[in-house]
């Protein structure tokens, strides 16, 4: 299976996310009997601004070389959107939730946000999904209920339905923001970060919550800038070479992930049901990466903003104050073009089928 860089880079980005976000899970369950869900919730995404603010600070402190585009001011409407979908509303609905369902029942429903992405993916921004990519995101799914499951679903009610409106907010957020992933991903992590931390903080303490002691608060935010803040810049990537629905299928094998590094790292037993969710997943990722899309299509004129080199989609001529060397960052402009060659619905290939 031969694939062009940009597609190597976004399969590893995602899985390197799902990685990232399924082994920070133990960690941050681990605090949650010193802190209250909402207000970790709120440390984690508050870690997730301040650490990848201050790494943004070093690098330019040292002049470190920064290829990424920056968000401009048409942006800031879809920044809002997923701050408030992802970043608020997401976490207040899994809270209340979480309030009157079991844990293992909403574990289990959670895995519903793979779902909603792929499926606002496909009816809402008409990507491409064929019987294969469907065929393995469920089995990913299948895999990571398998992992969920704990026998118990008491508590299916009111809570139930917070935790399913907590997916498909997460499911609107990941489509969101595939519409900025051409932008600097660590700027638009560190903004939702910094925005959804401090409401939720906000939020956590008004509804009588207390910041925990220190020491507490600094693993949180650790956890959070690591497990939230990378995994969320990954995620990005992710979006920007692959599309939602096949980053979000990607990203469901989180719980595997998490559960790998718990019977490693943690001494838990090694089940049969991790054994037949590592087979489906194994299945899943099988059909993921043996996916090729190819067929002749039409790009139509358009000028964005983003790195890249000068590849078969960029052979745009140069003003005399666009950047040297590449990847490089400038304003461009791709003419209309038909050719045929294999492709996923990244940032040039969105087109209808």
């Amino acid at each position: 299976m031969r694939f062009l860089p940009q597609t190597q880079t976004g399969i590893a980005a995602a899985l390197g996310s799902a990685i990232l976000f399924g082994a920070s899970t133990p960690f941050a369950k681990a605090l949650l009997g010193q802190v209250s869900p909402w207000l970790l919730a709120g440390l984690l995404y508050l870690g997730v601004g301040l650490g990848l603010g201050l790494m943004r600070l070093s690098a330019g402190m040292f002049r470190a070389r920064h290829n990424e585009a920056p968000l401009r001011r048409r942006d800031i409407g879809w920044l809002a959107a997923i701050v408030v979908f992802g970043g608020i509303g997401g976490p207040v609905f899994l809270m209340i939730g979480l309030t009157s369902t079991s844990a293992s029942a909403a574990s289990l429903l959670l895995n519903l946000e793979g779902l909603a992405t792929l499926g606002i993916a496909w009816i809402v921004y008409r990507e491409n999904v064929d019987l294969r990519i469907g065929l393995g995101a469920a089995a990913i799914l299948l895999g990571a209920l398998l992992l969920s499951w704990q026998g118990d679903t008491g508590g299916m009610g009111f809570g139930a339905v917070a935790v399913v409106a907590a997916c498909l907010c997460w499911g609107i957020d990941n489509n969101l923001t595939r519409k900025l992933s051409s932008a600097d991903p660590v700027q638009i992590a560190m903004i939702k970060g910094l925005a959804a931390g401090g409401i939720n903080l906000v939020l956590a303490q008004l509804s009588g919550d207390v910041l925990p002691d220190w020491p507490i608060v600094a693993q949180a935010m650790v956890i959070g800038v690591v497990g939230y803040g990378v995994s969320l810049v990954l995620f990005i990537y992710g979006l920007r070479h692959l599309g939602a629905a096949r980053t979000g299928a990607y990203f469901s094998l989180a719980p595997f992930m998490g559960a790998a590094l718990a019977i490693l790292a943690f001494g838990e037993a090694l089940s049969l049901a991790f054994g037949i969710a590592a087979a489906l997943m194994g299945i899943g990722l099988y059909l993921h990466l043996a996916e090729r899309h190819e067929h002749e299509h039409r790009h139509e004129e358009l000028v964005h903003e983003h790195a890249h080199r000068h590849d078969g989609h960029h052979r745009h001529d140069h003003a005399l104050d666009d950047p040297p060397g590449e990847p490089h960052v400038h304003p461009h402009r791709h003419a209309p073009m038909i050719h045929r060659h294999p492709h996923f619905p990244d940032i040039h290939h969105r087109h209808g089928h």
